[in-house]
C-alpha cells in the first residue's frame, strides 16, 4: 500500500490537473458559443445563394448549362474532402470522424484520394496509409470565407481537370451541445434539390417561389454561383466542424473534471485509512514500549 506523503502528492497531483480541465471546459464554453454564432451567420447568405441556384439549375437542360452540375457515367476516380480538428482533448471526436470515413470508403469501388483539413484527421489518414493530396491545418479560430476559399478552389480544379470525377465532403454535424454526428454530402456534381432532409436549413426556399430576371444571362451566373457555392458548403462544414470539435472538448473536459473530484475523494478516504492505520500502529508501538518498560522497572 503506498505511503501517506505518497498519497498526498497523487491528490495534489489530481487537483492540479482537475483544475487545468475546468479551465479548457470554460475555454471550450466560450468558443462554442461563438462558433454556433458565426454558423448561424452563415445561414442568410446561403439561404439567397441556393434560392438562386436551385431556380437556375432547375430549368430544362440543366446537366448543359454548367460542368460542376453535370454527373459523370463513368466514375473513375472519387475525392474525400475530410474537415477535422486540429487540436486534440474532444474525446472521441476527431476518431468517431475517421472511422465514419473509414466505413463508408475502405472498401470503396473506385480509387479514393483525400484532402484533409485538420491535422489531427490528416495524422490519422497517414498513419493508415492513405492517399492524402492536400493539407489544410491551423485554420484561424474564427476562419473567414476567404481563409477556406482554397479548399472549394482545389476541389473545383480536381473535378474540371478530370482528377476527380465525385467529390465528397465529410464532416461532423452540429445537432446540440450533446450531439454530434459524422455525415457526409456530395460535392461535386453538385446536386441541386427540394427534399426536405436535404434544404432543412433553407426553409424559405419551400414557402415563397421567388420569382429571377437573370443579367447577363443564367450562364454567367452560373459560372459565378456554383463555384462559390460550392466553396460555401465548404465553409458551412467547417463552421459545423468547429462548433461540434468546441462541445465534444467542452463535454470531455467536463467529465475529466468529475472524475478528477470522484478520484480526489476516493484517494482522501484511502490517504485517511492510511493516515488511521500509521496512527493506530504508532499508538501500540508506544503502549508496547510503555509496557515493556514498566515490567523492566519491576
Amino acid at each position: 500500500m503506498a505511503s501517506a506523503r505518497e498519497m498526498r502528492l497523487r491528490i495534489r497531483s489530481v487537483k492540479n490537473i482537475s483544475q487545468v480541465t475546468r479551465a479548457l471546459q470554460a475555454v471550450s464554453a466560450s468558443k462554442v458559443r461563438k462558433a454556433i454564432a458565426a454558423l448561424m451567420g452563415t445561414r442568410p447568405y446561403a439561404t439567397k445563394a441556393w434560392q438562386v441556384l436551385t431556380h437556375v439549375a432547375g430549368q430544362p437542360g440543366r446537366e448543359t448549362l454548367h460542368p460542376l452540375l453535370t454527373a459523370r457515367p463513368d466514375v473513375k476516380k472519387t475525392l474525400v474532402v475530410v474537415v477535422s480538428g486540429d487540436r486534440g482533448l474532444a474525446g472521441a471526436y476527431n476518431t468517431n470522424l475517421i472511422r465514419f470515413v473509414l466505413r463508408k470508403f475502405s472498401n470503396y469501388p473506385t480509387p479514393v484520394s483525400y484532402v484533409a483539413v485538420g491535422r489531427k484527421g490528416r495524422d490519422l489518414l497517414l498513419r493508415r496509409h492513405l492517399n492524402v493530396i492536400a493539407d489544410f491545418s491551423n485554420l484561424p479560430a474564427a476562419p473567414t470565407f476567404a481563409d477556406v476559399s482554397a479548399i472549394g478552389r482545389l476541389a473545383v480544379d480536381e473535378f474540371l481537370s478530370g482528377n476527380a470525377d465525385e467529390v465528397y465532403l465529410v464532416y461532423t454535424d452540429f445537432i446540440n451541445m450533446v450531439r454530434q454526428d459524422a455525415t457526409s454530402k456530395k460535392l461535386l456534381p453538385l446536386e441541386v434539390d427540394t427534399d426536405q432532409d436535404r434544404v432543412e436549413n433553407f426553409e424559405s426556399t419551400r414557402r415563397v417561389p421567388a420569382a429571377y430576371q437573370y443579367e447577363p444571362a443564367e450562364r454567367e451566373i452560373l459560372d459565378e454561383i456554383v463555384p462559390r457555392f460550392t466553396a460555401l458548403q465548404v465553409y458551412q462544414a467547417i463552421l459545423e466542424s468547429q462548433a461540434s470539435e468546441h462541445a465534444a472538448r467542452m463535454v470531455a473536459m467536463r467529465n475529466a473534471t468529475d472524475n478528477a473530484i470522484e478520484l480526489v475523494s476516493a484517494l482522501s478516504l484511502q490517504y485517511n485509512k492510511v493516515r488511521q492505520q500509521t496512527i493506530t500502529s504508532d499508538m501500540l508501538d508506544i503502549a508496547g514500549g510503555a509496557e515493556a518498560l514498566a515490567q523492566a522497572s519491576s
